[in-house]
This record gives structure tokens, sequence and C-alpha cells, in this order.
């Protein structure tokens, strides 16, 4: 097994979060809508993800993700608020187009949300070489 070290880790999660984001387009030009909903929250998420493991605080769930990054970077004012409630809503609407059933997202959703989730992706890119 190979040992990874934190700065590994960190830029591994980054490069998930730049591919991730970029998938989504294709999803967007196929008219996946649910689909483009769960890879801009995956998206976000491995975005998150580097933050905080940059600032060595560690989680072991979605909610927890959610949780210490509010905490640490949005109660702070060290992130915004406004995209952090974008990721709130990636979550939920993630995790409801994923589970519930017969429930589709649409264009209007889908374009609303991609711009946004570029943004967060790049705020957090800013804080990670600080």
């Amino acid at each position: 097994m190979t040992d990874f070290k934190p700065e590994d880790y960190i830029k591994y999660r980054i490069e998930r979060a730049r591919e991730t984001i970029e998938e989504v387009q294709t999803h967007i030009e196929n008219k996946f809508w649910n689909t483009a909903i769960n890879r801009l929250y995956y998206a976000c998420f491995y975005a998150v993800g580097a933050l905080l493991a940059k600032h060595k605080i560690e989680v072991n769930s979605h909610p927890g993700v959610r949780q210490k990054f509010g905490e640490h970077f949005v109660k702070t004012g060290k992130f915004e608020k406004r995209l952090a409630k974008h990721f709130t809503e990636l979550f939920d609407k993630r995790h409801k187009g994923d589970y519930n059933d017969f429930f589709d997202y649409d264009e209007e959703t889908v374009l609303r949300l991609y711009p946004l989730s570029k943004e967060l992706i790049e705020q957090i890119e800013k804080l990670l070489t600080e």
C-alpha cells in the first residue's frame, strides 16, 4: 500500500472537483438533469473536502462535511454564505434526485446551479493557495 501525504489527498480532491464540474457540461448537453445535479454536488463536495483536509479537519460523512465547513469557514467569514447555502441546496437536491422515485430536475434548475457550483470551486481553489 502506498503512503499518501496530506498534500496528495488535497491535490487529488481538487482535481476530482475540476474533472467532475467539467463532466456536468456533457450531462447538460444530453439533458441528464438528475445526473447533472448529482455531479454538481459531488464536484463541490470534493472541493470542500480538499479545503477541510488542508486545515486538518477530519470528517467521515456528508453531513459532517457540511457541518465542519460551516463551522470553520462560513461562520468565521472566510467563505461566502450565499455559496455555502448553494452547497446545502445541492446536498438536498442530490439526495432527492438520487433517492426519490418519480422525481426529475429540469434544465432551468441545472443551468441556475451550474455557474454557482463553478464559483464555489473557484473560491475554494483560492483558499487552498493561501
